[in-house]
């Protein structure tokens, strides 16, 4: 048994040479590393677990390859945002100010270090226009990754909309205090019609948090994923 981690474009430390970078639906990427794992005979099986934009994505990755996924995985997959759009609307709300605004601090940093390598490919002069997250994946993912603006992207990347094409035993853990969620992530009602997803809502956790500490040293968040992991279907 191994444990593989995948660290998105720009995620790493180093500022990726190409204009684009990472975005919530970035599924080649995450298709490529899985790919490369199965190829290379370290693993008998993969299991992926993703948290928050990583969940997104991987839930998206999932529907997109339905029947066709190229190994037996098993998932558990914690607070993840399913429907971008609101979730972006959530997280600008005054109670999230200081959330958005360390994120917003940190992409500031990636647009400026990318700016640096490319300042004919990417300009720094729409970002004194940034005030929410929305902006930024207005003037910046949107453009940078194909799409026609922020609120396309968020439509076209919504794990929500993929959740009935996945075909294999999936978990979606998140919270009901998690500040980052709207009502839509969480889709109750949606998942009850659907063999292969499930849904959990505990009412703490935050938005990946589970910090709740046993005696082994591990988090609720990693003995619940180990637990489905293992589980029967």
């Amino acid at each position: 048994m191994g444990c593989a981690g995948v660290e998105f474009q720009g995620c790493s430390g180093e500022i990726n040479r190409n204009l684009r970078f990472y975005h919530s639906g970035a599924t080649d990427d995450l298709e490529h590393v899985i790919r490369y794992a199965i190829a290379c005979d370290c693993y008998e099986t993969v299991a992926l677990i993703g948290f928050s934009l990583g969940g997104n994505l991987t839930l998206k990755y999932l529907g997109e390859q339905g029947s066709k996924l190229p190994a037996s995985i098993r998932r558990a997959v914690f607070s993840v945002p399913l429907c971008l759009n609101t979730s972006s609307e959530t997280l600008s709300q005054r109670g999230n100010y200081i959330y958005e605004r360390r994120f917003l601090n940190n992409l500031r940093k990636k647009i400026e270090a990318k700016s640096a390598l490319m300042p004919d490919k990417l300009s720094l002069d729409l970002y004194k226009q940034v005030k929410r997250i929305k902006d930024f994946d207005d003037f910046y993912t949107a453009p940078l990754h194909g799409f026609k603006d922020a609120a396309t992207y968020y439509q076209q990347c919504s794990s929500k909309e993929f959740l009935a094409h996945i075909a294999i035993p999936t978990l979606i853990v998140n919270a009901k205090n998690d500040p980052f969620l709207s009502p839509e992530c969480y889709p109750v009602a949606q998942v009850r019609e659907l063999e292969n997803v499930f849904l959990e809502i505990p009412e703490q956790g935050g938005h990946c948090g589970f910090a709740s500490y046993k005696l082994n040293g591990m988090t609720w968040a990693e003995q619940r994923a180990l637990r489905f992991l293992k589980e029967k279907y």
